[in-house]
């Protein structure tokens, strides 16, 4: 083949157009065959055929020497689009510090149900990346506990197995052809151009294996010289003789069982990042929330980490909160220690929790767990101590606590280490209960603590242990504006539905005040241009906290939809009463229906219409206009709400 871009047919009845990215083509449902895909900004996103997931998503990315991904400017698009077949071509380009990549796409989906993505890229200077090339994710439903035939780069080949709980590191390595079987379709992936292998991205909360080009064995950062040029192909085949058209309906369906009931663990939030601390009007709001604990980070290498540690303390007073202290130390642990416990012995503040880290560990060292820990409950025998990272979990599943000594297994969750986009952050929801189940496997009876929870990456866990100040005139890495909005009010919804259900102990979500809290307090927004935050203003995921805390006696009941990366829920129950939070993730209105519940339905929705009173108004939910639904199981929610429902559980 001369190029990647000589086709071997042409395509009949096809649609024509060139396309600029921003303006009709961000997202296009496509067919290859009985193939049904989504394109997406360049990805291709939810490979199905029928109701059965094949791919959730191939695409082709530039990483960086700090593993940081870089975002390409997509241009000079032209789709020729048939009936049951496709063809894209684009031109990506990635420019980012030293970094000046370019390369040229095509994708080509087929009547035989078969894809094929390739590219020829170019080094325009010379510059440090870690990877570059095509990774594939493969959905853990119906995938996990599965065979794989493994064909390696030799001709050999190897039966694995998707891995049950999450695995550490690579289940499959030196891929050159990988085949399984999935709810009867056989599937096969080839790799041209590259050695890929596969990871378990349930070790950073992603729903999904990743199969990724160019192994981590070889040495990174590698250096991509001028005129440097790289090809790689990836083709997809599925074979179904059982396939199926279905008829789709529009509406989706959320069962409610009535067993398991999990009881909610303890719920707290982080303390303000910001240099000011909270006034009495903001305390007064956070109030009427309850929150169970509140967390501050003392690193004890810091020479105002006392002053720090009082401020914080009269906070959680003020707030009604027992303390969880994150305390980080460095290589003099010995006397920061016993500066520490003097003024841990001197406080009043009622402690709850004390999770141990080290500047420059990615976990727990075991000297700290062994003679801090054993101090600790000498002294302090009601405290809870924790052990673990405050990273993700890949740094805890890879560096197993052994100390004997703690209470606790903790770590911190986010799910923007790969993506960023909406549809990724809905669709790694459901990782985060792997990661508890998986941590109960390893953790020796102790508790898992996950904290904090956060909807963006505080720290780059590559090169650092713990979140270093950051530049007030910059909009910083860590912040993300649709904390403010009504997808990160339903997003946190899910988050805690998740992370409950799965039976976390504690959980630690987001901060109180300011561009990362859960409202935007007393100050105007420090980045306005990035952060559109007014004083004053309450962010829909406050409603979410104070829905769930009115009803902390209540249970936690199982909610299942049946389309979950549309719309999802958390439902409470006191064995009579249903309270259940619904959110939309989408810009579409959807019609839910709900079983297991009795009688009549009582929804206050929380919308684009009703956003800009609601986030002035800490009473909202109070106060909101009420729908009654007589004898309708029905629910129609509107784009990106998050509908709070009340009624009677059916016995």
């Amino acid at each position: 083949m001369n190029s990647i871009f000589g086709f071997s047919s042409a395509l009949k009845n096809e649609i024509k157009w060139h396309g600029n990215h921003n303006e009709n083509c961000d997202r296009l449902i496509l067919k290859a065959g009985h193939l049904s895909i989504i394109y997406e900004k360049g990805t291709l996103r939810t490979v199905s055929m029928g109701n059965k997931e094949i791919i959730r998503m191939v695409q082709s990315a530039v990483r960086d020497n700090e593993w940081l991904t870089i975002t390409p400017e997509i241009s000079e698009e032209e789709f020729e689009i048939c009936p049951d077949s496709f063809r894209i071509r684009y031109l990506s380009k990635y420019t980012s510090g030293e970094i000046n990549f370019s390369a040229k796409y095509v994708i080509e989906g087929n009547s035989d149900n078969s894809l094929t993505f390739r590219f020829e890229g170019e080094a325009l200077n010379t510059f440090q990346k870690n990877r570059i090339g095509f990774c594939v994710l493969h959905p853990i439903d119906n995938y996990a506990g599965k065979p794989c035939k493994i064909t390696h780069s030799d001709g050999s080949a190897e039966t694995k197995t998707f891995p049950v709980i999450v695995y550490p590191h690579q289940p499959f390595k030196d891929i050159s052809k990988m085949s399984w079987v999935v709810d009867g379709c056989n599937c096969q992936l080839e790799f041209h151009g590259d050695i890929f292998e596969t990871e378990d991205q349930r070790n950073w909360t992603d729903s999904s294996y990743k199969t990724y080009c160019t192994p981590l064995e070889k040495p990174f950062p590698a250096t991509m010289k001028k005129g440097e040029k790289i090809n790689q192909k990836i083709e997809l085949k599925v074979n179904s003789e059982s396939f199926q058209h279905l008829i789709e309906t529009e509406k989706i369906v959320i069962n409610i069982d009535t067993e398991p009931k999990t009881e909610i663990p303890s719920i707290g939030i982080g303390r303000s990042t910001r240099k000011v601390p909270l006034t009495d009007s903001e305390i007064q709001i956070l109030n009427k929330i309850h929150f169970d604990h509140y967390r501050i980070d003392l690193c004890l290498f810091y020479h105002d980490w006392k002053v720090e540690a009082d401020l914080a303390t009269k906070e959680a007073s003020t707030l009604g909160c027992s303390l969880e202290i994150a305390l980080f130390f460095d290589d003099n642990a010995a006397i920061q220690y016993t500066d520490f416990e003097s003024w841990l012995s001197a406080t009043e503040a009622k402690i709850m929790t004390i999770c141990l880290f080290h500047k420059t560990s990615v976990c727990t060292p075991d000297y700290l767990s062994e003679n801090i820990a054993s101090n600790i409950k000498r002294r302090f025998p009601h405290i809870l101590i924790g052990t673990g990272t405050n990273a993700n979990f890949a740094q805890i599943n890879r560096n197993h606590p052994r100390s004997e000594l703690s209470d606790l297994v903790c770590y911190s969750v986010h799910p923007q280490e790969h993506a960023s986009d909406n549809a990724t952050l809905v669709e790694n929801l459901r990782a985060q209960s792997y990661t508890v189940e998986c941590a109960k496997q390893f953790s020796g009876n102790k508790g898992i603590w996950i904290s904090p929870v956060n909807i963006q990456r505080r720290f780059n866990a590559n090169i650092e242990s713990y979140e270093s100040l950051y530049p007030d005139n910059e909009f910083p890495a860590q912040c993300d504006s649709r904390l403010m909005s009504l997808f990160g009010g339903g997003w946190a919804a899910v988050s805690l539905k998740y992370l409950i259900e799965s039976g976390a102990k504690g959980l630690t979500y987001f901060e109180t005040a300011g561009e990362r809290g859960i409202l935007q307090g007393d100050f105007s927004s420090r980045w306005p241009n990035d952060f559109h935050a007014e004083k004053g203003m309450i962010f829909p995921v406050y409603f979410v906290f104070q829905y769930l805390l009115r009803h902390k006696s209540y249970s936690l009941l199982p909610g299942r939809s049946s389309n979950p990366l549309i719309a999802d829920c958390l439902v409470l129950t006191d064995g009579k009463q249903l309270r259940m939070i619904l959110s939309n993730f989408t810009k579409d209105q959807h019609l839910v229906k709900i079983t297991g519940f009795k009688g009549n339905l009582t929804v206050r929705q929380l919308n684009a219409e009703n956003y800009a009173e609601a986030v002035s108004d800490s009473g909202w939910l109070d106060k909101a206009a009420e729908t009654k639904l007589i004898r309708i199981d029905s629910i129609l929610l509107n784009p990106f709400s998050v509908s709070f429902v009340d009624a009677l559980l059916k016995l």
